[in-house]
């Protein structure tokens, strides 16, 4: 007998957009650990010291005088005790009259923690903008899905709104669906934008029963913040209609009886069109038992074949097929031998071999591989692996053996190997290549095969390229960009009532060519020392940088650089000449004195090196 669960996650959206900005977010600080004993005990015995300032008087709320701290304070040795006649007495803060009241701020309240915001999503229905998703508490007033935002933003102040993301939300659920398939059951259905079908046949068992195995999914599901209602039954329309429309943690429908717990539910759970449910409204009937007492033939007559087809799929009287989601076969070449290998030459033939096949296998099914794992195993058991990255998903046979023999030294073969196998652990579709617009134009050339290279020997965490930015400061004209994200492309149309069209000249570049920067900019520009200069306008003829004394022989300058009030109003008069100088052993520097040498307003006149040329 057939039995299907139905796995609805109500707030699918909302929850998934929440858990990823959770992701996103960078990691909260933890405390340093304590380096010794010694130390953690004497952190501990400063906690409970008396923060009273130094020369008497008393401090409301001092630390000895919480409540929260007075459990925390030691016993005093008999030596100590207070007078007997003191006993008994105590200075402490007096309690806030109105700490248990909840905060008017609507943000954070007495106790630090931050009160979730009312958060929806929005998606643009031809000219109407309306509510795709609401919170349960945005819900509780009122804001449902399909209300106007301007209507909603009218009742509710203070709305967290985010734009929806449809594709996103159902690739997330192919992707839950998939995972489901791979550890609970072999048939799991995609119903619509968040339900499930898990087909049950046969492998309830194998977690501990129905009930069991629905708290278990329940509890997943809880601890990767995603609320669901799961309902059992022995058709996919009779699980759908009890877990959408009857409330509770996981409602089992016994054997057969799904006609008996469907009959009190509306006919909206059904899954019929809007249109037919306003009509059979209008004609009196609103529950499925009403509907399921009357006759077929004039059902069908009026309303044609959908109406009954799913309501004999509900009851049991027709099939409902359910289309389950493939999981992805993993990729894999392997080759065997009949007598172990042992020696690097041997590795790389059978990687010549074991290559094009695998690029055989990644053409066929049109993906590029971007993560392959080969694995030797040896006689002994003890297998050794070598994993690469690549940038860019790839299947260039070539590119793959040479990042592949570059790290065979890393392989101890022991006593030999008898198996080699090439894993796929990630790909992802390969499509055309993009091309020039203009034939006579030069194509911009691919580093993806050098960042491979590169990231073979020293990790892809450690490559960058830099990007300008619009900024006169150095230190904000430079920004981090990935290794192979393309730069803004020139030439943009803008909108045809841009302001920015009135300007007929063209765009300057953001680095000035005529005064290059250095290849190399310090995090942080270091001052300098003993720096024997003439002002206002020389450059210096000796500094100290690191302990090292320079002699400057050759010198260019000064390149001045004024704040940018516009960001912050503290740099509305500072001015930094900058200097390229070369020292006697042909090291050249970047060097800039903040002044101009004329006002003490625009800076203290100190020495700083902020770049490094070669």
């Amino acid at each position: 007998m057939q039995r299907v669960a139905a796995l609805f996650l109500p707030m699918w959206p909302i929850e998934r957009l929440r858990q990823a900005e959770r992701r996103a977010a960078p990691p909260e600080p933890r405390a340093p650990a304590a380096l010794d004993p010694l130390r953690e005990a004497a952190a501990a015995e400063q906690e409970h010291a008396c923060s009273v300032p130094r020369g008497g008087g008393w401090r409301p709320g001092a630390r000895w005088a919480r409540e929260e701290q007075l459990g925390k304070v030691a016993v005093p040795p008999a030596h100590r005790l207070p007078a007997r006649h003191e006993i008994g007495r105590r200075d402490e803060a007096a309690g806030h009259p109105f700490r248990a009241m909840p905060s008017d701020a609507g943000g954070r309240s007495d106790s630090g923690t931050r009160q979730s915001p009312l958060l929806v999503t929005s998606l643009r229905n031809g000219n109407r903008v309306e509510i795709a998703a609401a919170c349960p508490q945005a819900r509780a007033l009122g804001l449902a899905p399909g209300m106007a935002l301007a209507q909603a933003r009218a009742q509710v102040a203070g709305l967290d709104i985010r734009p929806a993301d449809p594709e996103s939300d159902r690739a997330h659920l192919a992707s839950l669906a998939v995972a489901l398939a791979r550890r609970w059951t072999p048939t799991v259905a995609i119903e619509g934008d968040d339900t499930l079908f898990l087909d049950l046949t046969g492998v309830a068992h194998l977690h501990g029963g129905e009930a069991a195995m629905a708290a278990r999914l329940r509890r997943m599901l809880a601890r990767l913040g995603y609320s669901a209602r799961i309902a059992i039954a022995d058709t996919p329309g009779a699980a759908w209609a009890l877990a959408h429309f009857r409330r509770g943690d996981g409602i089992l429908c016994a054997p057969k009886e799904q006609a008996e717990a469907l009959a009190s539910l509306p006919i909206e759970a059904l899954r019929i069109d809007a249109a037919a449910v306003e009509l059979l409204h209008r004609l009196g009937v609103t529950r499925i038992a009403q509907l399921a007492a009357m006759p077929r033939a004039p059902l069908v007559r009026r309303f044609g074949t959908a109406i009954v087809a799913r309501l004999e799929q509900a009851l049991g009287g027709l099939p409902e097929p359910l289309y389950p989601v493939m999981p992805p076969e993993p990729i894999a070449v392997v080759q065997r031998f009949a007598e172990p290998i042992a020696t690097a030459e041997a590795i790389e033939h059978w990687l010549g071999t074991l290559v094009p096949r695998l690029t055989v296998v990644l053409e066929a099914k049109g993906l590029g591989a971007s993560r392959i794992e080969l694995v030797a195993d040896r006689i002994d058991g003890v297998p050794q692996r070598i994993r690469i990255g690549l940038a860019r998903p790839n299947r260039d046979g070539a590119h793959l053996l040479r990042l592949l023999v570059r790290r065979i030294e890393q392989i101890e073969p022991g006593y030999g190997i008898d198996v080699l196998t090439l894993h796929v652990r990630r790909a992802l579709p390969l499509g055309p290549e993009p091309f020039v617009e203009r034939l006579d134009e030069e194509a911009t050339p691919d580093l993806a095969t050098l960042v491979d290279t590169l990231a073979t020997r020293i990790g892809l965490g450690a490559l960058w390229r830099s990007r300008p930015v619009e900024s006169d400061v150095p230190e904000r004209s430079v920004a981090p960009m990935g290794v192979l994200d393309s730069p803004e492309r020139a030439g943009a149309r803008t909108k045809i009532d841009a302001v920015g069209q009135l300007d007929r000249n063209p765009a300057l570049d953001p680095w000035h060519p005529q005064w290059p920067k250095p290849a190399r900019l310090l995090h942080r520009p270091e001052r300098l020392d003993h720096v024997v200069a003439e002002l206002p306008d020389h450059a210096p003829r000796r500094f100290t940088w690191r302990g090292q004394s320079h002699r400057v022989v050759r010198a260019d300058g000064p390149e001045r650089i004024h704040g940018e009030w516009w960001r912050r109003a503290a740099e509305t008069h500072h001015v930094r000449d900058y200097f390229r100088v070369e020292d006697d052993a042909g090291r050249r520097y970047w060097l800039f004195r903040k002044g101009d040498g004329e006002r003490p307003v625009t800076g203290d006149l100190s020495w700083y090196l902020h770049g490094v040329f070669g």
